[in-house]
């Protein structure tokens, strides 16, 4: 149980350049390689790497994929639906840091 809390907080210290191997992205995830293959087909997280047995996912899929598997469990969303929920929550949150930005500098 420490193994899968320390490896939780690794993100806060990886920066936007760094890339997770499918392993990595697995253990920090709580998920299986054949659950990330099926975000990847559903269009919820897209390897920044596509070498044949050498994947490598940017850092944000791991919040895509907690999101993903949160709007699953708790509220019943497809895969399919839950990609497009974190599509439409990400865009949100973007226009609402464009607002903020727009607001202080008025």
């Amino acid at each position: 149980m420490a193994e899968k809390h320390e490896n939780a907080s690794m993100p806060l210290l990886l920066d936007d350049d760094y890339h997770l191997t499918l392993g990595d992205l697995c253990r920090i995830c709580g998920i299986n390689a054949e659950q990330v293959l099926a975000l990847v087909e559903e269009g919820v997280i897209e390897p920044a790497i596509r070498e044949p047995g050498a994947w490598r996912f940017h850092t944000i899929c791991i919040r895509r994929v907690r999101c993903a598997y949160r709007l699953n469990q708790d509220l019943g969303i497809n895969l399919a639906g839950a990609a497009l929920a974190v599509e439409l929550l990400e865009e949100i949150e973007q226009l609402r840091a464009r607002l903020r930005l727009l607001e202080r500098n008025l």
